[in-house]
This record gives C-alpha cells, structure tokens and sequence, in this order.
C-alpha cells in the first residue's frame, strides 16, 4: 500500500553525447520524440564509440523530486569511475571490518563475510539530505515531504529474530536511526510496519513490531520518543489496519478474549499469529516495565505473554490449533505445513515460545522429555504434508534435501531451536547441531545457502551463530551460548572497547566446550549478557572433541525464561 503519487526520479549523465535515441509506449515507438509521459514508457539510446571504448554513466535517483535527484547525484562529485569504485569498497570494508576473523579456513571465511555484507543490506535507507543538509524522507504513508529517517524493505516476521538484534550490537549508532524510522512510520500512518516496501504490505503474520522496537530501547539504543513509541505499540497490539490486515493484529478481539486466535473463524495460519502474538505481549510487558508504565496495564501483557499454553496439546506435546469453542483442531497432522501455521508445521512451530521456554519444558512434562522432542526433530524423517499450498513449495523442497530430519533451517522459525538444549542442561547437543548446519548448508558457492535470504535473516544467524551465540528472546539482554565456530574473532564495538573471542583448539572435531573463560574467570553460565559484552572483554574457549556433559552447565544460570523471572 503506497499513496498516489508514489514516484521514483532519477537522472543519468554520460560522459559521451548520445547519437541515437528512442521512446516508447506501451510497446510502440513514437518518433521524433525525446520527452513521453505515459503509464508505460521507456527509452533507448545508442553511442557511436570505438572497438574498446567504455561510456560511463553517472546515475543518482530519488523519491522526491527531479531537483532532489540532481542534488543527490553530488554525492558521486568530480570523481572518477575508478575513484568512486575505491570510495564504496572503503566504506565496505569499514562496515565489515568491525568484525575480524583469524582462522586457517579461507572458504569459512570468505562464507562469514559474504553473510555478514548480506546482514547490512536490509532494511534499506529511504531517506535523503535536501539543499539545506536535513535529513528528510518521502513518506509512503501519506505521501507527504517529511523530516527525519525512513527505513523500507524488511519483513519483521524474518528480522526481528537476529538481524535487528545484530544491528543492535555492532552499528548500534544505525540502529538508533532505524527506530526513528519506525516512529515516523507510526506518526505518518498509525501503526508500527510489520513488513515495509516501502509502505505496509500485506505480508506474513504476527506482530513482530514489538520485538524490534522493545529489543533497541531495553539496550538503550533509542534515542526518539520512547513513550510514543510504546503508545504505538499498544495501538498494534489491539487493532488491525483497515486496509492491510498484517499490519496490526488480526483477530485481536478473538486473542484478547479467549487467549488465542481460533482456528475456525477463517483467519489463516492462528496458531502462529497466537504464538507470536503472545511474545509481542512479553516485549510490551518488558517495555512497559522500564518505561514505568500502571501496574494494571502491564498485568494485561504480562498474562497475555502465557496465552502460548493455549493452544499446547498436552497428548502429541505440540502446538496445534484451537476452535474457537476450546476444542483443538481435528484431524490434526504434525506434519501439514502452512494451515495454523506460518510456512512450517507444527514441529518447526513448537518452539516459538521465545521468552517462557522452562514453562514450554514444564509443559513437556520436564528436560528429559523436552530434550527428547528437540531429538525428534532431526529423528524424523523429512516427511510433510503439503496440501494447504496445493503443491511443494520451496522451503518444503530445502528441507527434504538437507538430510537432517524435519529440521528446516531454509525457513526462520525454527532457526533458533538448537539453542533450546541450553535450557533442558544439555548444551552439548546445542554445540554438535550447530556446527552441522554452519558446515553443511553454508558455504561460499553458488549453491551453498540454505534457503530465503529474507532481508538479512539466515545471514544474521550465521554471524551470531560463528561468534558462538545468539539472541534466543530479543528483549531479555541475553545472548545464549553456542559455540565459536572460528578459532579468533575480535569484535570492534563502536563505543571503541573490543570483545576478544578465542578459540586455538577449535576445529570440526573439536566442537564441544570444555570450559570458559571470561576476562580469566571461570564462566560456566550458558548464555552473555549485551551489556557485559559491552564492557569488552576476553572469551577463551576450551574446546573439545568430547561432549562436555556436566560440566561447564549450572542450571541456576540457564537463560532467560518468563518461569524464572522473580
């Protein structure tokens, strides 16, 4: 959804006259012609040149005005192509090289960077300077010239899981734009994106809004109205947009009254809308709770954050759907994908129970048997049933070729499941399945990623995954402990302190964490906290070709969960 009077201007200049030229409309030359309006246009041009010769273009565009393009196109100045070539690759390796990788493995390597250059792609600055230096932007909400930062092309539903905690952690000083950006796009259309391009787009589901902008302002990244901000979070938290029902909350008066969007009401994929709706209420809660917020308001989100037990089917220990009379759904297929849930089934969609995961354990009746849901997994075969698209789609095919069960790391919302064996004291099989999926799905070949890019995602999860953790609940501070994937990484914050990670004895073999040490303490916690890692420090693993079972483990010290929270 975008106004009227959504245009893109741009202007090219050529370092050589052109000798030929033509425009068309709707497929027909109209001659003698060098300017064409019309619904469908186009033009060519053709040079008289030499064998050899090169034509250099010059090119800047803009959402604003032609004017603007012209200013914009002073950006490039009087340099060459060559000079402006150098420029880019300077700022480029300026970005990246906030993180140094020392290992012998040059194609790992090459893997990480190429990830990591994918991570800052998205989303993409849609804001300009204007003639006076101000940063303004075109609004694709109202359509008006407005001051400050817009961001676009990103999906919370993919993002808000690691590539937005990422940002959060290294360009912290970006991070704090972005949220700008997502106030003004709650001042100029009502409600916070859930997927931006460049309006909101009908896309996806849940209300991952709350994440993002409760994750930057719990790590003091926000520096915009932060009351504001929650306010917007409470109006996507109980409404939906009038015209693009992924936006807000749909289905939010059958969630806020029965704890759960039903599974017979003709709203497709609830139970992954209620799962995350219900950690969108966690976020809120946690918001609310440092902004200093009435205790009565945030009751509401902190018992809404547990609606997540609704739809537990204590007889397969899964997710499932849930009629609006209280009775699970029936027949019921685990393996389905796509119906109540979100591109998945329900063993990819268990687990999305990002900050209550020792009430999930609970749920399962305790770790031994939560433990042995995350085996079955990999245990199981890639069987799935794909009636509910008609037909494979590709996130099915990429998981039956991956050979590693109904595991569907191609898709983002079991990507954060192997950390799960943190929670249940078995980080060992945390440490082995991650080193299987960095070393058999990702590598620096034309068919070595796994699935969907999808706006940095897949990409983000490696670099964590690489640095040896990764933001399981985004809000809670915490990152928990994989294991490093390189044998030195060393991390270059911008409040100019360094994270040290090494790891000399680390190899494929060697996957397993024997001990831990954190600026030469022991360490035996199973996950960091953002501002400890802040500080800067030294991590020094000592690794293993052993599963280090009871050691390294002290379950008091287990990640963040709603059921350990005093």
């Amino acid at each position: 959804m975008f106004p009227q009077n959504f245009k893109n201007y741009f202007i090219i200049e050529f370092d050589k006259a052109f000798t030929f030229n033509k425009v068309w409309s709707d497929y027909h030359i109209v001659e003698k012609h060098l300017e064409l309006q019309s619904n469908h246009v186009g033009a060519a041009i053709g040079f008289s040149t030499q064998k050899g010769e090169q034509v250099h273009a010059r090119v800047a565009s803009s959402f604003i005005s032609l004017e603007q393009a012209e200013l914009n196109l002073q950006e490039i100045g009087h340099k060459s192509f060559e000079q402006t070539k150098e420029a880019g690759r300077k700022v480029w390796n300026e970005v990246l090289g906030c993180i140094k990788v020392e290992d012998n493995d040059t194609e790992r390597m090459r893997t990480f960077y190429s990830c990591l250059y994918r991570s800052v792609l998205f989303p993409r600055m849609f804001y300009e300077i204007n003639e006076k230096g101000e940063t303004v932007h075109y609004s694709p909400y109202n359509g008006e010239i407005r001051p400050g930062y817009m961001f676009t092309d990103t999906g919370f539903w993919d993002t808000f899981r690691c590539l937005f905690p990422l940002v959060n952690l290294l360009y912290p000083s970006m991070g704090e734009k972005m949220q700008e950006g997502l106030l003004n796009t709650y001042l100029e259309s009502g409600f916070f994106p859930e997927w931006a391009s460049p309006g909101h787009r009908g896309c996806m589901v849940g209300n991952n809004s709350a994440s993002v902008v409760a994750d930057a302002f719990l790590k003091n990244v926000t520096r915009s109205d932060a009351i504001k901000m929650y306010e917007g979070l409470l109006v996507g938290a109980n409404s939906v947009h009038p015209r693009v029902s992924s936006t807000g909350r749909r289905g939010y008066e059958y969630y806020n009254q029965l704890g759960y969007v039903p599974y017979d009401v003709n709203i497709n994929e609830n139970a992954a809308r209620t799962l995350e709706y219900a950690y969108a209420d966690w976020c809120i809660w946690q918001m609310g709770k440092k902004l200093g917020r009435p205790a009565e308001e945030l009751e509401v989100y902190k018992k809404r954050s547990q609606n997540y037990r609704n739809l537990f089917d204590p007889e397969t220990k899964l997710m499932r759907g849930k009629n609006a009379d209280g009775t699970f759904q029936a027949p019921f297929n685990p393996f389905r994908w796509g119906d109540a849930f979100t591109e998945g089934n329900s063993w990819h969609y268990t687990w999305s129970v990002f900050h209550d995961v020792q009430g999930l354990i609970d749920l399962m009746g305790g770790e031994k048997m939560f433990v042995n849901m995350l085996d079955s997994v990999f245990n199981l075969p890639p069987v799935f049933d794909d009636s509910y698209y008609g037909g494979v789609i590709h996130e099915i095919r990429e998981m039956e070729i991956m050979n590693m069960g109904n595991y569907a790391h191609g898709n983002q919302p079991i990507q954060h499941m192997i950390y799960l064996y943190n929670y249940a004291g078995e980080p060992w099989k945390a440490q082995y399945w991650l080193r299987e999926v960095m070393t058999r799905l990702y590598s620096p070949t034309p068919d070595g990623y796994c699935g969907d890019e999808d706006n940095g995602q897949t990409s983000a999860w490696y670099v964590f995954t690489a640095l040896g953790f990764y933001p399981v609940c985004p809000g809670s501070n915490e990152y928990v402990m994989g294991a490093p994937y390189f044998r030195k990484i060393t991390v270059a914050l911008e409040n100019g302190k360094r994270i040290e990670i090494s790891a000399p004895r680390n190899s494929d073999e060697n996957r397993y964490i024997r001990s831990m040490n954190f600026n030469g303490k022991n360490y035996t916690k199973n996950y960091l906290n953002h501002f400890d890692l802040l500080k800067g420090g030294r991590l020094t693993f000592d690794m293993d070709h052993q599963p280090a079972k009871g050691r390294g483990v002290n379950k008091s010290d287990a990640p963040y969960s709603f059921s350990r929270e005093k």
